[in-house]
């Protein structure tokens, strides 16, 4: 079986066992806060050691780095960008699954000297899978998309900004609203890209960049056809440098919101909010 239809069915399974009869039935001790405003349920422990588990057998030799034995011991992500690693985020919007409602998923890539080789991200409630290898292309449920944009009047922005200081955050949704619709987010990147590929979102915009939750929906995002960098607009890179991450389904609506953003001046680089 090929390796991408090996670690499609290894995620199927650990959502069907670990991830769905869990949803809307987990017990109060089996959510528990791991750092301020974050939480980590029985569902992401127990779905990222199955997972672990699934890919060592896999025999690549690759390291294996997952969300939650990285909380545990940082030590982990010590040279992340070096060598072959499994990246794995076992339930990603997590605060979503505990709350009982979606949208919610599983992550999972392959990043050599960092640099996303192939992702793969499912949606455990539909079975969505979303994969792509690198000069490959990307596909949906084992069909071939290109990105594409909402075809909106305004095109249509989700900026994750719920990490920044409250006035930087409506810098950035000041500049942001001279060109674009703002919607919410949905607090999970395993929906995120999709969105940007399927035609429901142009731009996202990130802070936050855990290389779990990135390497797979840029992988998938730019092998069809989209754009993602840095802020300082690297290209982005698994334990690298760069902060932040700025997405758009076309380069065209990535360079708009980059003109709004990532310019002197702008909110996300300008020297008065550069520590906010």
């Amino acid at each position: 079986m090929p390796l991408k239809d090996e670690v499609a069915a290894l995620m199927n399974r650990v959502a069907a066992v670990e991830v769905m009869p869990r949803f809307r039935a987990l017990a109060s001790d089996e959510i528990v806060e791991k750092s301020p405003g974050e939480v980590v349920t029985t569902a992401d422990r127990e779905s990222e050691l199955r997972l672990s588990d699934g890919l060592a057998a896999l025999g690549l030799g690759a390291r294996i780095v997952g969300e939650e034995a990285a909380s545990r011991d940082p030590a982990l992500l010590d040279k992340v960008g070096e060598g072959l690693v499994w990246l794995v985020d076992p339930l990603d919007g997590t605060a979503n699954f505990a709350a009982g409602h979606g949208p919610f998923g599983m992550m999972v890539a392959l990043v050599e000297d960092g640099i996303p080789l192939a992702g793969w991200m499912l949606d455990p409630q539909s079975g969505r899978l979303c994969h792509a290898e690198r000069g490959k292309g990307a596909t949906c449920d084992g069909v071939r998309v290109r990105a594409r944009t909402s075809g909106s009047a305004r095109p249509v922005a989700a900026l994750a900004t719920q990490f920044m200081s409250a006035a930087r955050r409506e810098r950035v949704h000041a500049s942001a609203r001279r060109r674009f619709a703002q919607v919410p987010i949905p607090r999970c990147a395993a929906e995120s890209y999709p969105r940007l590929v399927l035609g429901s979102n142009d731009v996202s915009l990130f802070q936050r960049i855990l290389p779990w939750d990135h390497a797979p929906g840029v992988l998938f995002l730019t092998e069809a056809g989209g754009q993602a960098s840095h802020w300082d607009r690297s290209p982005y890179r698994v334990g690298g440098s760069g902060a932040g991450l700025l997405a758009a389904a076309d380069a065209h609506h990535w360079q708009a919101a980059a003109d709004l953003l990532l310019v002197p001046g702008g909110a996300l680089i300008d020297m008065e909010t550069r520590a906010a």
